[in-house]
């Protein structure tokens, strides 16, 4: 009795190029979450910081000290141009996702008495 002879699969250029295809994709997604949920972190900010100079997004503000009056986040390079409002940060302890791209950059102004984190990419 003769056994007929399997078939033939995929090559393995083709296995690889399947698997390169998949890592590419994986890294895509990657990138993207980390745009969208924060790729840096400026930690304890106490007076007006430029935390980015350049096209982003900010992702979250932490208020880890409370202060006395609210702070707020600009769509800016330089402290002295605030021209454009992107989030008021409240002034009570907490975690406040912000998730809004900038065009000109980022400075983060904290409120009085205020200590705040910054995370954004």
């Amino acid at each position: 009795m003769n056994t007929p002879a399997p078939l033939a699969g995929a090559s393995l250029s083709d296995i690889l190029t399947a698997i390169k295809n998949l890592v590419t994709a994986v890294n895509g997604m990657t990138q993207a979450y980390l745009a969208v949920n924060g790729q840096s972190t400026t930690e304890n900010i106490k007076a007006p910081t430029v935390v980015k100079t350049s096209r982003g997004r900010a992702a979250s503000v932490s208020v880890t000290t409370a202060g006395s009056t609210a702070g707020m986040l600009y769509d800016a390079a330089q402290i002295n141009v605030v021209t454009a409002p992107l989030f008021v940060i409240p002034a009570a302890v907490g975690i406040y996702v912000v998730n809004l791209p900038t065009n000109s950059g980022l400075v983060a102004v904290p409120g009085t008495g205020q200590a705040i984190t910054v995370n954004w990419s």
